[in-house]
C-alpha cells in the first residue's frame, strides 16, 4: 500500500497517466458545482498539484540520498514539519526509502489535523477512526517514548493495515488498536488507576492478564478466523465488544487484569483518566478534493452520484458524525478534539 491515506481501493494516481484535459465530469455533479458557486475548472489541476510526503524524525540526514532513489528534489513544507513536496508522477513504493521506513505516504491535510492537535509529550492520545494509519504513525512519532496512543476503528481488516504499519514503521511500542464501533467506544487509556497486577497471586493465571503480545494466534483465534473465511464474512463490521487487536510492550497492558483494562469507563472516572487528545477522521463525501474526484475516472462516473451527491447517504454521513462527537463530549471531558473531515 503505497499512500497510507489513499481512500477505496488501489487506482492510479493522479498524474501517472499525464492527463491534462479537463475531467468529463457529469452534468449532476457540474449543477452541483454550480449551485454552490464553484468553478468546474478547478478539478482540472490536479496534475499541477505535488504529491506530500513525511519524513521519518532523524532522517533528515538521508535526504539527498532519498532524493537520488525518487530521482527527484524534495521540497520543504514550511509550515507543516517533517512534510516535503514530491512532482505528482513520483511513485514512492518501488524505494528502498519506502520500504525501509524513512518516508510515508500522506496529505498535507491530515498532518494539518494532527499539528493542530498539539500533542505534547505524555498525552494519552485517541484516533477515533484510525485506519488506514498514516495519521496514527505520525501521532506515534510525536508522543515517541512517553504518554500512549490508542486507535480504534470499525472495520478488522483495515485497522489490521495498521497495525502492520506500525510494526514497519517501528512505531507501535506505545500504542493500542481496538476493533470497535466509535459512537460508543468508552475504554479509558492506561494510568496510575489502572492497578498493576505483577506478582499478585491471588488471580487464575489462565488469561486473566495480559502478557506480551505476540503475532502467534490462539488455536480458537484461528478456527474463528477459518469461519470468517469460509462464510465471507472477514470483513464484517466491528462486534458488540471492542477487540483488542494489537497492544505494544509498553503500551501499559502487560501485567494488567483484562477485566479493568476492558470494562466500560464511567463518567466519574473520565474526570481524572480520560484521553488528553482525540483525532476524529470521520468520513465525509469527499466532493472538496480535487485529487478524490479525479479518481472517478477509474471508479467510473456513474458512482459518484451515489458516493458523493446522494442525499440520503449525506444524511446518513452526517447522523454518523454526529454520535461519534456526542459519545466523545460525554465520555471524554477537558479534551481536545479535533475533527478532521
Amino acid at each position: 500500500m503505497e499512500d497510507m491515506d489513499r481512500a477505496e481501493g488501489s487506482v492510479p494516481e493522479p498524474g501517472e497517466d499525464k492527463q491534462e484535459a479537463p475531467l468529463p465530469l457529469p452534468p449532476a455533479f457540474l449543477e452541483f458545482l454550480s449551485e454552490n458557486g464553484l468553478d468546474p475548472a478547478v478539478y482540472s489541476t490536479a496534475a499541477t498539484i505535488p504529491r506530500y510526503i513525511r519524513l521519518k524524525p532523524g532522517m533528515e540526514s538521508q535526504i539527498a540520498e532519498i532524493e537520488g532513489e525518487l530521482k527527484c528534489g524534495l521540497e520543504k513544507v514550511s509550515w507543516l514539519p517533517g512534510f516535503y513536496t514530491i512532482p505528482p508522477q513520483v511513485q514512492i513504493a518501488g524505494t528502498k526509502a519506502y520500504q525501509q521506513g524513512k518516508i510515508y505516504g500522506i496529505d498535507a491535510a491530515s498532518g494539518a489535523a494532527i499539528l493542530a492537535l498539539d500533542v505534547r509529550p505524555g498525552d494519552h492520545v485517541l484516533d477515533l477512526c484510525a485506519a488506514p494509519g498514516a495519521k496514527l504513525c505520525m501521532l506515534a512519532d510525536m508522543l515517541g517514548s512517553t504518554g500512549s496512543l490508542t486507535g480504534v476503528d470499525v472495520a478488522k481488516h483495515r485497522l489490521s493495515a495498521c497495525r502492520t504499519m506500525l510494526q514497519k514503521y517501528s512505531l507501535g511500542d506505545r500504542t493500542r488498536l481496538f476493533v470497535a464501533d466509535g459512537t460508543s467506544f468508552s475504554i479509558l487509556p492506561v494510568n496510575s488507576n489502572l492497578r498493576r497486577m505483577e506478582g499478585l497471586t491471588d488471580l487464575e493465571e489462565n488469561g486473566s492478564t495480559f502478557s506480551e503480545w505476540t503475532s502467534r494466534r490462539t488455536w480458537k483465534d484461528r478456527q474463528k478466523a477459518k469461519k470468517a473465511n469460509a462464510t465471507g464474512s472477514q470483513h464484517l463490521l466491528a462486534p458488540s465488544e471492542p477487540e483488542l487487536i494489537y497492544y505494544g510492550k509498553h503500551s501499559g497492558l502487560v501485567g494488567l487484569r483484562k477485566s479493568d483494562v476492558l470494562c466500560p469507563a464511567v463518567n466519574d472516572e473520565t474526570c481524572t483518566s480520560g484521553y488528553d487528545k482525540v483525532l476524529v477522521d470521520a468520513e465525509c463525501t469527499h466532493d472538496g478534493s480535487i485529487k478524490h474526484i479525479q479518481k472517478f475516472e477509474f471508479w467510473g462516473w456513474k458512482t459518484l452520484d451515489r458516493r458523493v451527491l446522494d442525499a440520503e447517504r449525506t444524511d446518513n454521513l452526517l447522523q454518523l458524525q454526529l454520535p461519534l462527537l456526542h459519545g466523545l463530549l460525554l465520555k471524554l471531558v477537558d479534551t481536545c478534539i479535533i475533527l478532521a473531515a
